[in-house]
C-alpha cells in the first residue's frame, strides 16, 4: 500500500487526517515484513501503529506489556473503540478464566500478556496453535533495564519468540540510547536480522527542565510544598521509597489541601487501578508514586513532574518527565537535589549475593529460596535455569558497574552549570533541536521567574479532602456513585 492508501485508511478507520512523526515509517516497515524498533516520544501515538497494522493484515496481535494497569488501560481503550475480541491474562485473572481464553485464542484479535505469562509453557503451547499477525514488545526499554536484575523473565523472550517461529515483531519505547537500542535487539535475538530502527527526537521542547538544589531533606520537603501549593492539580511526584510516597501524599493533603494519593507496589492492585483511574479523571489531583506509575498512561494534561529522589539513570528520568505536557502545553519538570542523594539509587542498585556454596546447595535441593536472602526469588530464576554461581556474580558485577555510571551521569545532570537540554540530547546521540524560549535554568532560583503556568486552585475536589489518602479515595468513590459516574469494579 502506498502513502495515499494508508492515509485514506487512517482517516476511514481512526478519523485522523495525517500520521504523527514516526508512525507511517514504522507501519510501512512492518507491512514490508521487517521487524521494527520504534523509539518515539511519549504521546506520539505508538499504540495506533499496531492497531492500524491489525486493520491491514490478518492474525492476532500479541502485546507483551510490563504492568497490569497498563494492559488494562489499553484493553479498556480498545473496548471503548468497539473492539470486543480482546483479552488480558494476568495474575488478577483466575485460572479457569485464563484457560477459557487459551482454549479460544483463535477468536481474539488482541491478547495482552506480561513477560511472566507469555514465557509459561501452557501459554506458549496455546500461542503456537493460533495465527499470530504481530508480536508487540511494549515499553521495550524494560528488556534492557529490567531483565537482568528485576524482571528476569524478559531474558526468556528471545527463546519464546524463537519457539513461536520468530513472528513479525514490533518493539516500542519512548526512550532508548544507542546502547540500549542495541541491547534490546540483541536480547530479543534479532541481531543480524535486519531490524529497522525508527527514531524520533527525545527532546520535548514544551517541558522546561529545572533543578532545585537544596541543603537538606527538610528544605526539600518545604520546596515540594511550595511547588504543589503553586501549581495544584495535575502533578506527579516521583519517589524511590514506597513508605515516603504514602507519607508525603498524606502530608501534602494536610499542608496544601490537594487531593493526593500514593501509588506503589505495596498498595493492593485493585486500589492501584482505581487510583490511576481517578487521576485520569482529575478527581485525584496529585500522585506520589514510585517509578512504575505513568508507564503507557494516556493522560495528556499533566502539568508538572517533580522528582523528590534522584532517578537511577538519565534514561529513566527522561521517560518519567515525558508524562508531562503531552497535550503540547507548557509543562514543568523539576528535580529536587540535596547533597548525597546519589547514595539512594546506588544502594537500590546493589544486590547482596549469598556464597557460591549456598547457591550450589540450592541447586542440589539442599537449601530453600528463603536462605538465599532478600534477592532469593531473583536468584532462583538464574539457578533454576542452569546458571552457575560464578556466572551470576559476573552478571551482577557488570550491572553494578553500569549502575554506577548511570548514577554518575544523573548526578552530573543535577549539578551541571550548563544547558541540561543539550546534555540530554547528547546523551541520546541526537543533535540539539532549536532551543525553545524557555529551556532550562542555570540559576536554581531564576526559573521561578521564567515559568508562566497558570496557578490552579487546589480545592477542586467534589468534597473537602480528607487527611488520609484512603479517606480521600473513599470520598471520591462515594461521589462517583452518587453522581451516577460509576467505577470499574476491577
Amino acid at each position: 500500500m502506498d502513502k495515499q492508501q494508508l492515509e485514506y485508511l487512517l482517516k476511514a478507520k481512526f478519523g485522523f487526517d495525517s500520521f504523527r512523526p514516526g508512525q507511517l515509517e514504522t507501519i510501512q516497515t512492518l507491512l514490508g515484513g521487517h521487524h521494527a524498533l520504534a523509539i518515539l516520544p511519549t504521546g506520539s501515538g505508538k499504540t495506533l501503529i499496531y492497531q492500524f497494522f491489525s486493520k491491514v493484515k490478518p492474525g492476532m496481535i500479541l502485546v507483551i506489556s510490563p504492568l497490569i494497569s497498563l494492559m488494562q488501560d489499553q484493553l479498556n481503550r480498545l473496548r471503548l473503540d468497539g473492539e470486543r475480541r480482546v483479552a488480558v491474562i494476568s495474575s488478577l485473572v483466575d485460572l479457569r478464566a485464563r484457560q477459557t481464553v487459551l482454549d479460544h485464542l483463535g477468536e481474539y484479535h488482541y491478547l495482552f500478556l506480561s513477560p511472566e505469562m507469555v514465557t509459561s509453557s501452557r501459554v506458549g503451547a496455546a500461542l503456537r496453535r493460533c495465527q499470530l499477525g504481530l508480536v508487540v514488545i511494549d515499553e521495550a526499554h524494560c528488556v534492557s533495564e529490567w531483565g537482568p536484575d528485576f524482571r528476569p523473565h524478559y531474558l526468556l523472550l528471545k527463546q519464546t519468540l524463537a519457539s513461536l517461529g520468530n513472528p513479525l515483531t514490533l518493539m516500542l519505547t519512548a526512550t532508548a540510547t544507542p546502547r540500549v537500542a542495541k541491547d534490546i535487539i540483541s536480547r530479543l535475538g534479532f541481531q543480524g536480522k535486519g531490524v529497522r530502527v525508527i527514531r524520533q527526537s527525545v527532546d520535548r521542547p514544551n517541558i522546561m527542565l529545572a533543578v532545585k538544589q537544596v541543603a537538606s531533606d527538610n528544605e526539600k520537603r518545604q520546596e515540594l510544598k511550595r511547588l504543589v501549593t503553586r501549581y495544584g492539580a495535575g502533578g506527579i511526584i516521583y519517589l524511590s521509597s514506597r513508605k515516603l510516597a504514602t507519607e508525603l501524599a498524606d502530608w501534602l493533603a494536610n499542608e496544601t489541601g490537594v487531593v493526593a494519593a500514593p501509588y506503589h507496589a505495596g498498595i493492593d492492585s485493585v486500589d492501584r487501578y482505581r487510583i490511576q483511574q481517578q487521576f485520569m479523571d482529575n478527581r485525584l489531583q496529585v500522585i506520589c508514586a514510585t517509578s512504575a506509575f505513568g508507564m503507557g498512561i494516556d493522560k495528556d494534561d499533566v502539568k508538572y513532574v517533580i522528582h523528590y529522589h534522584l532517578p537511577k539513570s538519565l534514561e529513566a528520568y527522561v521517560q518519567e518527565i515525558g508524562r508531562a505536557g503531552r497535550n503540547g502545553q507548557q509543562a514543568l519538570a523539576v528535580l529536587l537535589y540535596a547533597p548525597g542523594d546519589e547514595q539512594l539509587p546506588l544502594a537500590l542498585s546493589q544486590v547482596d549475593l549469598p556464597s557460591n556454596e549456598l547457591m550450589m546447595a540450592y541447586q542440589r535441593h539442599h537449601a530453600k529460596t528463603a536462605e538465599l536472602g532478600e534477592s532469593g526469588e531473583l536468584l532462583t530464576f538464574y539457578l533454576d535455569h542452569g546458571w552457575q554461581p560464578t556466572q551470576i556474580r559476573q552478571l551482577f558485577e557488570q550491572r553494578w558497574q553500569l549502575a554506577k555510571k548511570q548514577v554518575a551521569v544523573m548526578l552530573d545532570y543535577a549539578t551541571v552549570n550548563a544547558c541540561r537540554r543539550q546534555m540530554i540530547s547528547e546523551h541520546f546521540g541526537e543533535p540539539l533541536t532549536p532551543k525553545p524560549t524557555w529551556c532550562c535554568s542555570f540559576d536554581e532560583l531564576a526559573w521561578y521567574q521564567h515559568i508562566h503556568l497558570p496557578v490552579i486552585t487546589v480545592n477542586e475536589s467534589p468534597q473537602q479532602p480528607a487527611n488520609d489518602w484512603r479517606q480521600q479515595l473513599a470520598l471520591l468513590f462515594n461521589f462517583a456513585a452518587k453522581s451516577g459516574g460509576g467505577l470499574d469494579s476491577h
